[in-house]
């Protein structure tokens, strides 16, 4: 079922925010729309976004690309997105990334053996100089989590898992 056939009112009343000239201005928003049920963006969620804006499919796929907040593969219940960018590098966020993949027994892009959680390396979060820091995106939303080490952040993780085993 196409994304216009699943959500054809939300579909409307984004497209209604913007002149019929700058209707691309929605992809933000169809994007999240269409991530929003599993997680990740389909090929026929971009095909279907396309459409409905007249843009390319390899111009919805950059714009995917680009952003750490949208995805183009299905990934754990909780996507743990290390920053490594200069500065937090400057501070130790790749011997951090490494070790914590290390503990986890996953690469990054991988995800844990449970499926619960991918640890993803990023680009930038805007908190330097609080690193090493991530950001873990789930169904709840985002939460930032600055000055991390490897044992918190396993920490973290342990109750992650635990509420995952409530929720069933």
């Amino acid at each position: 079922m196409s994304l216009a056939e699943k959500y054809p009112q939300e579909i409307e009343k984004v497209l209604a925010k913007y002149p019929p000239e700058h209707k691309r201005s929605a992809v933000m928003a169809l994007l999240f729309m269409a991530q929003r049920e599993e997680g990740y963006i389909n090929k026929q969620d971009k095909v279907d976004i396309a459409k409905i804006l007249d843009m390319t499919t390899t111009e919805i796929s950059a714009i995917v690309g680009f952003y750490s907040l949208y995805h183009d593969k299905k990934a754990g219940q909780y996507r743990i997105q290390v920053c490594t960018d200069i500065g937090c590098a400057l501070r130790g966020a790749d011997q951090y990334l490494a070790d914590l993949c290390e503990k986890l027994d996953v690469k990054p892009g991988e995800t844990t053996d449970d499926g619960l959680v991918t640890i993803e390396e990023v680009k930038c979060l805007a908190a330097c100089d609080k690193a090493p820091m991530f950001q873990v995106q789930s169904n709840n939303g985002i939460k930032y989590h600055e000055q991390m080490t490897v044992d918190t952040t396993l920490e973290l993780i342990e109750a992650l898992r635990k509420d995952a085993k409530e929720a069933k």
